[in-house]
C-alpha cells in the first residue's frame, strides 16, 4: 500500500502461497467476492505451472479471519482470561431490538426490526472509525440521540452478559495470533480499527497488478440500451478468447433481475455468466415451500398458496402422486374457499393417500410457546413429517439452498442464548425475516463473465472490463452520512460517505483502479433517464469518447427456430360439427364473435381455465343471487299494478330465498340478504316509472335454432305492454350487475349477442330489448325498440325491422361458421380481446404479437 514500509508484489504473493502451510501466509481481503476471485487466480497460477495438485491457499475476508482467530483462541484457551461470547448477526439484532423497544422512541417507530438492522450498521461504522465513545459529545438531531441511547443500552447488556459482536471483535486482546504472516490484499480504505488490528500481526500489503491498456468512454440512449450493449460486448470478448470479463453495474442490487434477463437473453444458456449479488433466501422455491408449509400449520392461508404446497415436489410422495395431486388441486378450486386451513384441507383430500398421510402426521405434531432452540427442533420435526424436501433427486443448487436454510435455522436456534421465548407466530416471523435478510447465491464453477456491483469490483483484475452507469449524478457518489451518527463527527473523522471531498478522493482512486485493472476498459453512461438529460461523470470527462461497433447476436430462441426444419400446417379449419345440438347456450356465439378459436377451444375441445377461488362471492354467484331475487319478486307480482302496494315483505322473502339457494355462512348470508333488499327497493322504484305492463315470462328456457346450430337459452324476463301504441307487444329484459352498453349488440361480431338471439328466435311479437342495470346508484334501463317511449332509457331504433334483420344475418353467419369448423385465431379487437382470455397458451396468439399489437394500438387511437 502506498506509504507503507512493507509491500509484496502479486507474483511474490502467489509464490509464497504455493509453498502451502510451510509458507505460513494468510491473505485477507476487504470482501468475500475478492477472496473468491483471488483464490481462483491462485489456482489458475498453479495450473499454468503444470502442478497437478496443491494445498488450498489461505485466503479469506478480514471479518472471517477475525472470527477464525476468535474461534482458535476459544478452543485453544489462548486468551488471557475467558473470552466473551461472540454473538451471531441474528443474536446481535435481537439485542438491538430489545434496546429499541425499551426506549422512549419505541412508539414512534413503524418497523423496529428494520431500525435495529440500520442501527447495527451504524454501530459497526462507529466502531470501525473509533467514534462510539464520542456519540453523546457531538450535537445532533433526535435520530442521533436515540441511537446513542440504544447503543448505551446495547453495550451495557453485552458487558453484563459477557457478549461481544463482529463490530467489536477486532478490538479483543487475543494472545498467540502472530504465528503467521498476514497479507492485506487490495484494501483501499483502512479505518482506524482495521489499522490497529493489523498492528498485532507481521503484516505485508499487496495490491493488484497494474495494466496499461486502452481506456475509452461511450454513451447510450438509455440505461436499458447500455446494459444490453454491455452484454453484447461481453459476449464478443468471450468469443475472442478472453477468460475473465467484468461488467460493473453500480446499482446491481436494484437491477439484478433486469441484468439476469438481459445477459441471459444475449448470452444464451451455453455461455455462462455470474451475478455477484445473491437473492433473498426466502425467494428460492425450496425455502419458500418450507416457510409456507410451517405457516400453514398455524393458521389459514390463501388457496393459491395452499395449491402451490400440495403440487410442490418438496412435499413427501409428490413423485408418485403427481397426476393425482393435480386432479385434486382442480377439484379443490371448485370446493375450497379463497382461504383454507390445514384441517379443512386434510378433510378434502381424496385420492392421494401419501399426501393425506404426510399432512395428518404434520398436523399431529403440537408445541406451545418455547425457546428458539426448541422451535428449531420442532420446525425440523414438522418438515420431516411432511416428507420435506421430497423424493426427487436434487441438483447442486437445491443441495446448497437446503444447506443454507439449515444454516439459517441454526442461527435461529442460537437465539436461545438470549433467553428468548416465542409463540408459534413470533417464531415463524423471526425465521422468515432471517431468510429474507440472507442474500444467497449457489456456488458453481467460475463463470468467465462476472456482473458485479461497485464494491465487489474493487481490486479484481480482468481481461476486459466495462463499467456502466457513470453519470455525473451517480459518480462520484453523493454524500450520504449515516443518519444515526452525528454528521460533524463523521466529517471530522474522515468517513468518505459523509464528506464530499473524501468521497471524491475515494471514487477518483477507484476510477483509477478500474483503468489499471484490465487491458481494455470501457466506461459508459446513459444519456437520458425518462425526460431528463444526463451527462458523464467528471471523473471520466477527459477520456476519449468512442462509438463501439457491437455485433447483433441472434436470440437463442431464434437460433433454435432457424436450425429446425419447420412444417407449416393450416389449422384454421376444424372438422365440421356432426351434430347440430351443442352445449354452451348463447355464449357459443359470443365467443365466436370475439374469436373463432376461443369458441372452438371452449365449446368443442372443452378447454377451460382452472377455477380461482375468490374471497366472498364471485361475479357469477352475485348474478345468480340477483336473478333469483328478481324471479322471486315478479313471479308473485305478475303486473306493474302490484308495485303500488307495500313490497317490503315480498322483497325480504325473495332475498332470503335467493340467498338460501347458495347455502352461505349464516352471518355472510344475512349481509347478502340486506344488500339484495336494498338493490330490489331501488330497482323497483325505477320500474314504477314505466307505463303499465305484465310480466309474462321469468327465467324461461327457450330452444334456439340458427345457422345449423341448436342450443338453448334462458330469458331473464319478458314483459307485455298493456297500454299505448305498443299494447300487446313484448320487450325482453336482461339483468346486468356490471357495465352494459347497447353498442355491444351492434356490428357483424356483436360482443353480447344474447338479446338479439332471443329477439330473432321468439314466437312473440318482440318490439324492444333492454338491459336492466342493477347497480347501486346507477339503476337504469338501456336498449332499443320500435317506438322507444314505453320504457325510460329505451330509444327508438332508426329502423327496427332492419335492425332485427341485420341481427339475424350476422348471427346466422357466426353460427354457420362455428358449425363449419371455423377455428381461426382472429381476436376481434386485437390483443385487447385477449387481455382477459385464458386460452393464450393454447392458441399461441403471441406468435402474432407484433401484428396484433399494431391493430390494438390503432383501435385505441380511433
Amino acid at each position: 500500500m502506498p506509504g507503507d514500509p512493507s509491500s509484496l508484489s502479486k507474483a511474490d504473493l502467489f509464490a509464497r502461497l504455493a509453498e502451502g502451510l510451510a509458507g505460513g501466509v494468510t491473505v485477507v481481503t476487504p470482501n468475500r467476492r475478492l477472496a473468491q476471485v483471488l483464490r481462483a487466480e491462485f489456482d489458475s497460477f498453479q495450473a499454468h505451472k503444470g502442478v497437478s495438485c496443491w494445498e488450498d491457499a489461505d485466503i479469506l475476508p478480514l471479518e472471517a479471519f477475525a472470527a477464525r482467530c476468535y474461534d482458535d483462541a476459544t478452543y485453544a484457551g489462548a486468551a488471557g482470561g475467558e473470552l466473551p461470547l461472540l454473538l451471531s448477526s441474528a443474536q446481535a439484532r435481537a439485542l438491538w431490538e430489545e434496546a429499541i423497544r425499551a426506549s422512549r422512541w419505541h412508539g414512534a417507530l413503524l418497523d423496529v426490526p428494520a431500525t435495529a438492522g440500520r442501527a447495527m450498521e451504524s454501530w459497526a461504522l462507529a466502531q470501525a472509525w473509533r467514534i462510539a465513545g464520542a456519540l453523546e459529545k457531538f450535537p445532533g438531531g433526535e435520530d442521533t440521540q436515540a441511537f446513542a441511547a440504544w447503543a448505551r443500552t446495547y453495550a451495557q447488556r453485552c458487558r453484563k452478559e459477557g457478549f461481544t459482536d463482529a463490530a467489536v471483535l477486532p478490538d479483543l486482546k487475543i494472545e498467540g495470533r502472530k504465528s503467521r504472516l498476514l497479507v492485506a490484499y487490495a484494501f483501499d480504505i483502512l479505518p482506524p480499527q482495521t489499522r490497529d488490528y493489523f498492528k498485532g500481526f507481521e503484516l505485508l500489503y499487496c495490491q493488484p497488478g497494474k495494466k496499461q491498456g486502452k481506456v475509452v468512454k461511450t454513451s447510450f440512449a438509455s440505461s436499458r440500451e447500455e446494459l444490453d450493449s454491455a452484454a453484447r460486448w461481453a459476449r464478443a470478448r468471450l468469443e475472442e478468447g478472453r477468460q475473465h470479463i467484468g461488467v460493473v453495474v453500480p446499482d446491481l442490487k436494484l437491477r439484478r433481475r433486469e441484468a439476469a434477463r438481459v445477459f441471459g437473453r444475449v448470452l444464451g444458456s451455453s455461455l455462462p455468466f455470474e451475478l455477484s449479488i445473491g437473492e433473498p433466501l426466502d425467494s428460492y422455491a425450496l425455502v419458500d415451500f418450507a416457510l409456507s408449509l410451517l405457516e400453514f400449520k398455524y393458521g389459514e392461508i390463501r388457496f393459491e398458496q395452499a395449491s402451490r404446497l400440495i403440487r410442490s415436489p418438496f412435499l413427501g410422495g409428490a413423485e408418485g402422486e403427481r397426476a393425482a395431486r393435480a386432479r385434486l388441486d382442480a377439484r379443490l378450486r371448485r370446493e375450497a374457499g379463497a382461504e383454507i386451513s390445514l384441517p379443512r384441507l386434510i378433510g378434502l383430500v381424496a385420492g392421494c393417500p401419501l399426501l393425506r398421510g404426510h399432512l395428518e402426521k404434520f398436523y399431529g405434531l403440537k408445541a406451545g410457546k418455547q425457546s428458539p432452540h426448541d422451535w428449531a427442533e420442532h420446525f425440523t420435526a414438522l418438515l420431516d413429517a411432511a416428507g420435506f424436501p421430497g423424493e426427487r433427486s436434487r441438483d447442486s443448487n437445491e443441495h446448497q439452498t437446503l444447506a443454507k436454510f439449515n444454516e439459517v435455522l441454526g442461527d435461529f436456534a442460537r437465539l436461545s442464548v438470549l433467553s428468548l421465548s416465542f409463540s408459534p407466530q413470533q417464531a415463524l416471523r423471526q425465521l422468515r425475516r432471517l431468510c429474507a435478510e440472507t442474500l444467497f447465491q449457489p456456488e458453481g464453477s467460475r463463470a468467465p463473465i462476472q456482473v458485479l456491483g461497485l464494491i465487489e469490483s474493487v481490486g479484481i483484475e480482468f481481461d476486459a472490463l466495462w463499467v456502466s452507469g457513470l453519470t455525473d449524478g451517480a459518480w462520484p457518489q453523493r454524500v450520504h452520512p449515516d443518519p444515526f451518527l452525528p454528521a460533524a463527527l463523521q466529517r471530522k473523522t474522515g468517513i468518505a460517505s459523509a464528506s464530499a471531498e473524501a468521497s471524491l478522493a475515494l471514487d477518483r482512486q477507484r476510477t483509477e483502479g478500474w483503468m489499471r485493472a484490465s487491458d481494455e476498459v470501457v466506461f459508459s453512461w446513459p444519456r437520458r433517464e425518462e425526460d431528463r438529460e444526463l451527462s458523464p461523470s467528471p471523473l471520466i470527462a477527459l477520456l476519449p469518447e468512442e462509438r463501439l461497433e457491437l455485433p447483433a447476436f441472434p436470440v437463442y430462441r431464434d437460433l433454435l427456430f432457424s436450425s429446425s426444419a419447420l412444417e407449416s400446417i393450416a389449422d384454421e379449419k376444424a372438422p365440421a360439427l356432426h351434430s347440430k345440438t351443442i352445449k354452451g347456450g348463447t355464449r357459443v356465439l359470443a365467443d365466436q364473435a370475439a374469436c373463432p378459436f376461443r369458441a372452438f377451444a371452449r365449446h368443442r375441445l372443452g378447454a377451460e381455465a382452472l377455477d380461482a377461488p375468490e374471497p366472498g362471492l364471485d361475479a357469477m354467484q352475485r348474478g345468480q343471487l340477483l336473478h333469483a331475487l328478481m324471479a322471486g319478486i315478479w313471479s308473485e307480482l305478475k303486473t306493474s299494478s302490484g308495485l303500488s302496494r307495500d313490497l317490503n315483505a315480498l322483497i325480504e322473502k325473495s332475498a332470503g330465498a335467493a340467498v338460501a339457494e347458495l347455502d352461505l355462512d349464516a352471518r355472510f348470508a344475512e349481509l347478502e340478504k340486506r344488500r339484495l333488499m336494498r338493490l330490489a327497493a331501488e330497482w323497483l322504484a325505477v320500474e314504477r316509472g314505466r307505463s303499465p305492463f305484465e310480466v309474462v315470462q321469468v327465467e324461461q328456457k327457450r330452444p334456439i335454432d340458427i345457422g345449423g346450430l341448436s342450443f338453448s337459452g334462458r330469458i331473464d324476463r319478458m314483459d307485455r305492454f298493456l297500454e299505448g301504441e305498443m299494447r300487446g307487444m313484448h320487450v325482453i329484459i336482461d339483468y346486468k350487475t356490471g357495465r352494459a352498453s347497447r353498442s355491444s349488440w351492434m356490428g357483424d361480431r356483436p360482443d353480447e349477442p344474447q338479446l338479439p338471439l332471443y329477439v330473432i328466435s321468439a314466437a312473440e311479437d318482440v318490439t324492444a330489448v333492454a338491459f336492466g342495470t342493477l347497480r347501486a346508484g346507477e339503476m337504469k334501463f338501456s336498449g332499443y325498440g320500435l317506438k322507444g317511449k314505453e320504457i325510460p332509457g329505451v330509444e327508438a331504433a332508426k329502423n327496427w325491422p332492419g335492425l332485427v334483420a341485420t341481427w339475424k344475418r350476422d348471427l346466422d353467419r357466426l353460427a354457420s361458421g362455428f358449425a363449419a369448423g371455423d377455428a381461426r385465431v382472429d381476436p376481434k379487437k386485437g390483443l385487447a380481446t385477449c387481455r382477459n382470455c385464458d386460452l393464450q397458451p393454447l392458441c399461441r396468439v403471441h406468435e402474432r404479437l407484433s401484428a396484433l399489437a399494431a391493430e390494438d394500438d390503432a383501435g385505441e387511437r380511433e
